[in-house]
């Protein structure tokens, strides 16, 4: 398989790695440096580009992709929210390709899977109070991170008791988020559910970002030979 990347700092590069350790070709690689190459022959014989980059640039790198026929596996995240509907649109009535998930870790959609059945579980036992933590390296800005919000999504779909969620919240209607930046920690996610009785306590605590970047190639193989807007639940059936 042909594949473009674009963005290519520590994801990019780890992503390069597995992509031809797996047999497939880089054709482009894009940075801030070469926008032009979006026009290139190179990047339009891509089957499918790998974006990471900032969530200011994702919007406009998913319309120079689809402009030249590449199809795209994006994680970049902050952008759904001024253009999401127009990316679903263009995905549903103009052909357009997006897989997109705010985490490729196969790891992370097992513990997805696992987070939602538990919260459906727990919807019964109101004397369990739930409340989340995410855990990343110092040079990540954002918070929450997008697993922890797509996390609390599910918990908040399937708990009646929870109306939404929020960060530095004591408010019991709300599922409290809190997040901790240290170090290079690649990513640590918990769901606590904690009564007077006991605790119950899921973890996903990744080694690297070789997890990431190995479900980036394979949402791209996935992507290859599918269309629309697409996700994990999409490839994964759990």
């Amino acid at each position: 398989m042909k594949i473009a990347l674009i963005g290519y700092g520590k994801m990019g590069k780890m992503i390069e790695q597995i992509a031809l350790s797996r047999g497939h070709e880089i054709v482009s690689i894009i940075d801030i440096d070469n926008q032009q190459d979006f026009e290139s022959e190179a990047f339009k014989s891509a089957d499918v580009a790998i974006e990471f980059t900032a969530p200011q640039a994702a919007y406009g790198n998913y319309l120079k992709a689809w402009a030249a026929g590449v199809k795209i596996v994006s994680g970049s995240t902050g952008w759904m929210k001024e253009h999401g509907d127009e990316v679903r649109r263009m995905c549903s009535e103009e052909g357009k390709t997006l897989f997109w998930a705010s985490n490729f870790s196969i790891g992370v959609a097992i513990f997805s899977a696992v987070n939602k059945y538990l919260a459906k579980i727990m919807n019964q036992f109101p004397q369990y109070d739930v409340e989340m933590e995410e855990t990343h390296h110092v040079h990540k800005l954002d918070h929450p991170s997008g697993t922890a919000i797509t996390l609390a999504e599910q918990i908040v779909e399937n708990i009646d008791r929870k109306e939404a969620w929020k960060e530095d919240t004591t408010d019991k209607k709300y599922l409290r988020v809190d997040h901790i930046r240290r170090g290079e920690v690649p990513g640590i996610h918990t769901v606590r559910y904690d009564s007077e009785a006991d605790i119950i306590t899921i973890t996903h605590d990744a080694h690297s970002r070789q997890g990431f970047a190995l479900g980036a190639v394979l949402a791209a193989e996935y992507t290859k030979e599918h269309q629309g807007l697409l996700t994990i639940s999409d490839m994964f059936k759990f």
